[in-house]
This record gives C-alpha cells, sequence and structure tokens, in this order.
C-alpha cells in the first residue's frame, strides 16, 4: 500500500514568522510521523523571513505572491495573487486529501479543486474572518460575502479543525456541522521555546512584545503605559520585535512619550524571540475589546509560558481566564494605567527572585498543556478519522507517490 498523499494549501508556511506558520509546519511534521507523503503549496517567504530549511521529508513548493509594505500576504489583491494560481496548481497535483488554511478565499479554491477531483478537503480554523471584517468596519455587502463564503467552506469540508473552544462556537454560529467539528487546541513549539533559552548578553531590564502588531491588538498601549513608569525605572526599556501595519504608527507614539526608551528590532527568528522573551520581565500580550477578537487566544501567551517569563496580558476575557488559570502572570483591562501598574509588580517579581522561582512552573504548564506537537497529533488523527482512517493503516511508503511530471512543478 501507498502512503497516502495529503496536500496542504496555504500562504503561510515556514521559515515566514506567524503563529499560522508554526501550527502547518508542525502539522506537516506530525503528517510525516503518521506516515503520509506530505506536499505543501504555499508563497515565497518574506525577505526579511529568516533562513531556515524546509521540514525534512515535506515536499514544499513555492509561489511568488503580492504583499503588502510589511511584507504580509494580507489584502484581497494580496489573497488573490495566491489564490488564482493555488486552483491550478491543485488541479495539476494529485493527493488523497487536502488541507485549507484560511483565509475563507483559500478554502474556497480548494473546495472547488476537491469537488473536481472527487477528493475530501479539510479546514483549518484558526479564527473566524467573518468576525474579522465586521471588527474592521468593512462594508455591510463586503460581510455578506465573507459570510456566504466562510459558510460554504465550512459545508463543504470533510473536517473542520478548530483552534479553541471559543473558535468551535463561532463555528456553530456559522451553522457548522457539529459532527465535523475537531478542536485540537492551539499551541507552541517546547522544543524552541524552553526555559533552556539563552538570555541576550548585555540586554538589560524590558519588557517585550513580539510578532503581529495590527489594529486588532493595538499594541501602542503598551507604549502608552510604559511611558508611565519608564521615569522611576531609567534603566528599563520596552522592546518590539516583529511587524504589522501599525508599526510605523507605534514609532511615532514612542517617540512622542517615551523618547529613546523604546527599540524595534524587526522580524527575528523563533530562536531568537525565545531568548528575548527568556531574559524579559514580561511578555506582552493585547487583543482590543469588543471588535470581534474576544474570543481570541494569543499564541504569545504560549510562548512566553513555555519559557517561563510571565504575561501581562490585556484584554478580554478569553485570553485574560487562560493568563488566571494557568498562573501565567497578570491578566488586566485593556487600560494603560492598569498595565503600568501590572508592570511595576513584574519588576518587583524580577527584583525579588519571584519570577525566576515560578519559571519552571510556569513552563512545565506549557510543555502539558500546551504542546504545538501534541496539537498536531490531535489534528493528524482528526484528519484520519474523517478521511477514512489511514494513519492506523499505513505502511510508511515513499513520498514519492506525490511526484508529477516536471512540466507541471513550476512552482
Amino acid at each position: 500500500m501507498t502512503a497516502t498523499r495529503v496536500l496542504i494549501a496555504s500562504r503561510l508556511f515556514p521559515p515566514e514568522v506567524s503563529a499560522g506558520s508554526f501550527r502547518l509546519g508542525a502539522l506537516a511534521r506530525g503528517l510525516r510521523r503518521a506516515g503520509a507523503a506530505v506536499r505543501v503549496l504555499t508563497t515565497s517567504p518574506p525577505p526579511h523571513a529568516p533562513a531556515i530549511s524546509d521540514a525534512t521529508g515535506v515536499d514544499v513548493r513555492r509561489w511568488p505572491v503580492l504583499r503588502d509594505a510589511g511584507g504580509n500576504v494580507r489584502g484581497y489583491v494580496q489573497y488573490m495573487s495566491f489564490d488564482v494560481p493555488l486552483l491550478l496548481r491543485l488541479l495539476l497535483t494529485r493527493y488523497d486529501v487536502a488541507v485549507a488554511e484560511s483565509p475563507p478565499t483559500t478554502g474556497l479554491v480548494v473546495a472547488w479543486a476537491s469537488v473536481l477531483r472527487r477528493r475530501p478537503y479539510v479546514y483549518y480554523a484558526a479564527d473566524v474572518w467573518t468576525d474579522g471584517v465586521i471588527s474592521m468596519g468593512a462594508h455591510p455587502m463586503v460581510v455578506r460575502i465573507m459570510r456566504t463564503m466562510e459558510k460554504a467552506v465550512l459545508r463543504k469540508a470533510s473536517v473542520i479543525l478548530s483552534v479553541s473552544d471559543e473558535v468551535t462556537e463561532r463555528l456553530l454560529a456559522l451553522d457548522a456541522d457539529s459532527s465535523r467539528i475537531a478542536t485540537v487546541g492551539n499551541g507552541i513549539d517546547t522544543d524552541l521555546f524552553t526555559p533552556d533559552a539563552h538570555v541576550m548578553d548585555g540586554a538589560g531590564r524590558y519588557f517585550v512584545y513580539t510578532g503581529t502588531m495590527s489594529e486588532w491588538q493595538q499594541p501602542e498601549v503598551f507604549i502608552h503605559a510604559f511611558s508611565q513608569v519608564a521615569e522611576d525605572y531609567p534603566d528599563v526599556r520596552l522592546k518590539f520585535f516583529g511587524q504589522g501595519v501599525v508599526e510605523s504608527e507605534l514609532k511615532r507614539i514612542a517617540e512622542q512619550v517615551a523618547p529613546g526608551r523604546v527599540d524595534f528590532g524587526g522580524v527575528v527568528s523563533p530562536q531568537e524571540s525565545a531568548r528575548w522573551i527568556r531574559g524579559a520581565a514580561a511578555s506582552l500580550v493585547s487583543i482590543v475589546p469588543g471588535i470581534g477578537y474576544d474570543f481570541a487566544r494569543p499564541t504569545k501567551t504560549y510562548a512566553a509560558a513555555a519559557v517561563g517569563t510571565p504575561v501581562i496580558f490585556a484584554g478580554p476575557d478569553a485570553g485574560a481566564r487562560l493568563v488566571r488559570d494557568g498562573a501565567l502572570g497578570r491578566a488586566v483591562t485593556f487600560d494603560a494605567a492598569a498595565i503600568a501598574a501590572a508592570m511595576l509588580e513584574m519588576l518587583a517579581e524580577e527584583a525579588d527572585g519571584t519570577r525566576e522561582l515560578l519559571r519552571p512552573t510556569r513552563a512545565g504548564w506549557a510543555r502539558e498543556t500546551v504542546s504545538l506537537r501534541a496539537v498536531a497529533d490531535r489534528a493528524v488523527a482528526a484528519i484520519a478519522q474523517a478521511t477514512g482512517g489511514w494513519a492506523t493503516r499505513l505502511d510508511g511508503g515513499s513520498s514519492d507517490s506525490l511526484a508529477e511530471p516536471e512540466s507541471r512543478s513550476s512552482d
């Protein structure tokens, strides 16, 4: 018996630095461990992506796409630059089951191709895009189109992978079939994000924000909070790593309210991110309440927990409850004064040794609760069960079964 051929279609994949990229990289590795032959149809990475090799045994096919000024595939034109060629790429690739990552435009292309190929497909729902376009104040017609598209993708999928109970509830509100939803959770690579990560030499004392800087996070609230404590702690800095659509605005605000005290380090590798988080007084995480993302549990929280660094979370209850239940740091309202008070507490815990005392407990919680490998294995089991149970009967066949004529492999 030859190996089952699984195809992953996503605009995000390592080495691009994002939660979605890490999640799909882990899924590809999990599928390989289960004996599947895995091919990924994705994008050429942006120039700022770290130089790392593709997952061993995974056939990764890349295609150039349009990106915004920050290097993201973000926006309708950018999505189309991936989705339109994707349809032809899918039709010229042999597969037994496809996995589509959001946005729903990509899901719809995979659904069309899978209907034509008479193959099942899986939709990986990291969030609900209809909620996102509503939160951005999109025109009602855009919202209706997105809702129709998202419902169609969910209706036709053999299985829907959800990253949390909150996302599952939102999927059910879009009339998804509960029997097809597998809530697999979300997580972080606990082999990479570890309390053994080396602290950056000479970094001093600082708070750190890593990852995407967007409208639904509004991380400028941390700059305003930091300005309230900076004068009394002249040796403490605020550091941002990553990028996003509000980065230039953050830099402008920083120069106004905390000149010379806020550093922007750009996109860094996951390994370097782990080191910066490891040495911080606290890692900063935010979700703006009431704009459609109240259900989110940011991966930033998991990353901090995995290295044992406390989190200051500002935002709605889902993310706050995660921090409180896991004793991962402080959960406060989305308010600069409340965040400033939490910063003072974290500086005190850093000084009196509490941070290091609690580090093993926090890291242990992450290993037991949010290991990305465990998440990937749950996703693989759900995919296999919904598409024939192949993971229990594979004979470890070669990934050569995915091969196609070279004339079809322009990506």
